[in-house]
């Protein structure tokens, strides 16, 4: 596969959300969806696969498996739940908050460390407590921390500078920058790269590349090293078997898909209306795959949820009772300000199967 990345070539989206207001179209919202298998082959598409984008906060697992691969994660004795908070995007709550601290703790480091910066709890309640006591956030609050203090423990692992952990050029970003590229087929130097929301290194690459990452994290080929292999096992595990330590104990798509797919699905956010999953092996599909998408506005409210459960809902994932779970997630209604109903959102694509499906 080793597709080099254009990132000059003109993207394609595809309507895939329509907010209706009455009879009227009032906005839609293009992006593009792609199904890989493990093999590399696509299953399905929407919009240009060739699309370069960031992985954003997508690459979490990603970064936290030399964690795991380079004996750090066992030195410190992280537990499932410390392991998923390095792959999570948590939502500032006090169990994630007592987790990191816990972490900082275990390689002895404290928060002053983080590289992460401080924004708003995305935990609504939390943010609200906050608020109301005069109180600002901390860097523990940071959705990222977990990732950071997992960057921090590998620093210290490795024998590299944990001052500058966040750095390009520093042992620890050279790592996971190989291991993105393992995972995607995809040469080091072919990876556009930027900085992300809380300072490290993001990663550039295309659509297909990115579902074929989570097809190969749930069903790591074969030929792939034993312990990366087991290293995939064990983030599986944590991110499925914890899911409200990856994003938070309400209102979280990540959280709520993973609660009702009872271990057959692992799903990561990233910013900017990207969204990616690993749907195990199972009846419908023995040899599991990825999913990728992108919301071409970077909303991440009302499209991107819409398109993510109605895609696994066409790719047969989510059915039945698990479509009622997920309901509040599929399509959102258009209110005025009394309340009414006067409109609604909701998912207007069909994907296609190849022969592949």
């Amino acid at each position: 596969m080793n597709q080099k990345i254009n990132s000059n070539a003109p993207p394609v989206p595809e309507s895939l959300v329509e907010v209706r207001r009455g009879s009227i179209i009032e906005s839609r919202h293009r992006g593009y969806v792609v199904a890989v298998g493990g093999d590399g082959r696509v299953i399905t598409q929407l919009g240009e696969r060739g699309l370069v984008t960031y992985l954003r906060s997508s690459a979490k697992p990603f970064q936290a498996l030399p964690l795991i691969t380079s004996g750090a994660a066992k030195r410190f004795n992280f537990t499932d739940e410390e392991v998923a908070l390095a792959c999570g995007s948590h939502s500032g709550e006090h169990v994630h908050v007592e987790t990191v601290a816990g972490m900082l703790k275990k390689i002895g480091l404290d928060e002053t460390w983080l590289k992460s910066g401080t924004h708003e709890p995305f935990s609504r309640e939390v943010a609200r407590e906050l608020r109301e006591g005069r109180e600002s956030p901390t860097v523990l609050q940071n959705n990222c921390s977990g990732k950071h203090t997992g960057m921090l423990a590998l620093a210290l692992h490795l024998g590299a500078p944990p001052e500058t952990y966040d750095q390009a050029d520093n042992p620890v970003q050279i790592e996971i920058a190989k291991t993105i590229a393992h995972f995607a087929d995809v040469a080091v130097e072919d990876i556009a790269v930027g900085v992300d929301g809380c300072g490290v290194p993001v990663f550039g690459i295309t659509m297909s590349q990115m579902a074929l990452m989570y097809a190969r994290l749930v069903a790591p080929p074969s030929d792939f090293d034993l312990e990366v292999r087991r290293a995939c096992a064990l983030i599986v595990r944590a991110m499925t078997e914890h899911p409200e330590i990856v994003g938070g104990t309400t209102e979280r798509l990540d959280t709520e898909l993973m609660r009702t797919a009872k271990g057959g699905i692992v799903s990561k956010v990233g910013a900017e209306g990207v969204y990616t999953a690993g749907v195990l092996p199972c009846e419908r599909w023995p040899q599991g795959f990825g999913l990728a998408l992108k919301i071409e506005d970077g909303e991440d409210r009302r499209a991107r949820p819409t398109v993510v459960i109605e895609s696994l809902r066409q790719l047969g994932v989510l059915h039945d009772e698990m479509l009622e779970q997920l309901a509040p997630y599929a399509t959102f209604a258009v209110e005025n300000h009394r309340g009414e109903k006067v409109g609604e959102i909701k998912a207007v694509f069909n994907l296609k199967m190849g022969d592949n499906s």
